[in-house]
């Protein structure tokens, strides 16, 4: 029977592991890509270079869009593209901290259909597949969402609680904090926190895998506008993501407005 997208993603993100265990704590090298984008390491590019072929060449008619690979055009005429973040997380993998991941999705018409984020030091291994749930280490994530926003848990940098960021008021809520954008995503999906935002634009191939992965376990996943995701975009951004069960995401999206007398 020939592979589902989702076992070629699965496929590809245990290479992956294999790949970046091999570097992890083991002096990689690494170079910085200038313009504030961060660290790039040979594992990021020996992985890239894996997932490049073996994706690819399970399905030669699909698209292709990486942090690591140059971007073409090509993929904007594909009806399904693969996103992939190597190692999302960089910083993490190079001073030796685990909760890098690797960050796998297939989006058809701009909505993704298959995910997989994948933490090898931890053995925490996250997928779904539309309309077929959300699982981690091969058991359904079942949510109970939280009812009140006020000190709910959410994940996100610093820099975003910035009161100038929220015209509403910051919210009420205790700020938490992981490296890797995907790993924040579905551990919002996972009920360990109470959802995730970032404000900033984000880059497709940090949050494609997360997006499907947040949606399936019941979560709303949107930009900062309230606006849901699409991917394949001619300049792979969106504009920030907030994901989070019903109650906790119209809360914050309430503080993302203006408050009513400075209307």
């Amino acid at each position: 029977m020939p592979e589902t997208d989702l076992q070629i993603l699965l496929r590809g993100a245990d290479a992956a592991g294999k790949i970046a265990l091999k570097h992890f704590k083991n002096a990689p090298k690494t170079w910085d890509k200038g313009g504030g984008q961060g660290p790039v390491t040979e594992a990021d590019l020996e992985i890239d270079r894996m997932l490049h072929g073996d994706l690819l060449a399970a399905r030669p008619d699909y698209g292709w869009l990486s942090e690591e690979s140059t971007d073409t055009s090509d993929r904007l005429g594909k009806r399904n593209v693969f996103i992939a973040d190597p190692i999302d997380g960089t910083r993490s993998f190079v001073n030796g901290d685990g909760t890098f991941a690797h960050s796998l999705a297939i989006a058809e018409d701009g909505i993704v259909i298959a995910a997989v984020v994948y933490l090898p030091v931890h053995k925490l291994l996250f997928h779904a597949a539309k309309a077929q749930g959300a699982f981690l280490n091969g058991l359904k994530i079942q949510r109970i969402d939280r009812q009140t926003l006020r000190d709910a848990r959410i994940l996100a940098a610093k820099p975003q609680m910035d009161p100038d960021l929220w015209p509403g008021g910051v919210p009420n809520v205790t700020r938490h904090f992981r490296s890797s954008l995907a790993y924040r995503m579905c551990l919002a999906a996972n009920r360990e926190f109470d959802g995730m935002i970032t404000l900033r634009d984000a880059w497709e191939w940090d949050i494609a895998a997360g997006d499907l992965i947040c949606r399936e376990a019941g979560l709303i996943s949107t930009d900062r506008n309230n606006k849901p995701l699409k991917f394949n975009n001619p300049h792979p951004q969106t504009a920030g993501v907030l994901a989070a069960g019903p109650v906790v995401h119209t809360g914050l999206m309430k503080h993302l407005q203006p408050l009513p007398d400075t209307v």
